[in-house]
């Protein structure tokens, strides 16, 4: 099985017909990985604000980060992008004056980063609530301000233990991220529809578009377990 799975591999890659479909589809592969990281970098800033503000003992931010994450987390990531991009941004677009907010790729990125930032601030909480109580107390021992704590000590520590949750879900924005196809951003799996309307070659298209999913998914897979390995070192005694 494992010959053939190499030798159908081998035909794949060297077929005039995949080469062209590669080629067609190549810039789709740039534009998903450059949706996917923006959107990404978003969701890791908010579910950080998010994370902190559930820890804080204030009850504005407290409600606040409350009310944002079991909205998003009740709402299909599919229906939120669709929500942003055709509500959302043309409001803000109408209210500013910044067409800006038009953009398809700065639609997707923020749908993308405002649904994960969700499920991004539970993992940085449940990361910053695993380090000991005790390393708050010694740094507010030694007259640290909690901010100063919270920076200094607690979540350099706390970036370590979820650093390969962190990467999985990014993983998991990179297939995500074919949704972004429902709002005409040309990234792999709209540009993929494109082709196959052009050529009708649906088998040959959805062969290649699912395969280069697969190669960044592996890639990326690899980088995750490699940010494992470091991570499990980094708390070896």
């Amino acid at each position: 099985l494992a010959l053939g799975g190499v030798l159908a591999l081998y035909g794949i890659l060297h077929s005039p017909v995949y080469i062209e479909t590669y080629r067609f589809l190549a810039s789709g592969v740039v534009v998903t990985i450059q949706v996917a990281a923006t959107a990404y970098a978003l969701a890791m800033v908010l579910g950080l604000v998010a994370a902190l503000a559930q820890l804080s003992k204030r009850p504005v931010p407290y409600t606040l980060a409350r009310l944002y994450i079991e909205v998003i987390r009740g709402v299909p990531l599919l229906v939120q992008l669709i929500y942003i991009a055709f509500v959302v941004t043309p409001a803000l677009a109408d209210l500013t004056g910044i067409r800006w907010f038009r953009n398809d790729m700065v639609r997707a990125t923020l749908g993308l980063g405002i649904g994960y930032g969700a499920y991004l601030a539970e993992v940085y909480r449940a990361g910053i609530e695993a380090i000991p109580r005790g390393q708050t107390e010694a740094a507010r021992s030694l007259g640290m301000s909690p901010w100063q704590a919270m920076r200094h000590i607690i979540l350099p520590q706390a970036i370590r233990v979820i650093l390969p949750p962190l990467g999985n879900d990014f993983i998991s924005m990179l297939k995500d991220s074919s949704l972004a196809s429902v709002i005409s951003v040309t990234e792999l799996t709209y540009s993929g529809s494109l082709l196959n309307a052009r050529t009708f070659r649906s088998f040959e298209t959805y062969n290649m578009v699912a395969l280069l999913y697969l190669t960044m998914t592996l890639i990326g897979s690899l980088g995750v377990r490699g940010l494992e390995r470091w991570a499990s070192k980094g708390h070896r005694p």
